[in-house]
């Protein structure tokens, strides 16, 4: 059975660090390039960040840049999101989703497995 499970999200305050994870069963995770998505109230789910399946190539939406690192250890099969400095708009529910396409498109169609999601909220 396929799945994907995130965890690690909660309350933070701004200017607060978090770190995801998403682990996965049931497929080789080393065959995947694997995206964290989020999605707010009322906002369409939007491409966060992705990281190649040999770990050579990492994206990030400009949003996000500098303050988020995505990483990999194939070997525990969990692939993790460091968020630094969050901002109260960063509040969202986070999702990780798998896809073959090493170009790690930032469209939801392109990928085949996703997580449930983790709830992020930044607030003081």
């Amino acid at each position: 059975q396929v799945q994907l499970v995130e965890s690690g999200g909660g309350l933070v305050q701004p200017g607060g660090s978090l770190r995801l994870s998403c682990a996965a069963s049931g497929f080789t995770l080393g065959y995947y390039a694997i995206a964290w998505f989020r999605q707010a109230p009322g906002k369409e789910r939007e491409g966060v960040s992705c990281i190649s399946s040999d770990d050579h190539s990492t994206y990030y939406a400009d949003s996000v840049k500098g303050r988020f690192t995505i990483s990999r250890d194939n070997a525990k099969k969990t692939v993790y999101l460091r968020m630094n400095s969050l901002k109260p708009e960063d509040t969202a529910v986070y999702y990780c989703a798998a896809t073959v396409d090493d170009l790690c498109p930032f469209h939801i169609d392109a990928y085949d497995y996703w997580g449930q999601g983790t709830q992020v909220t930044v607030s003081s």
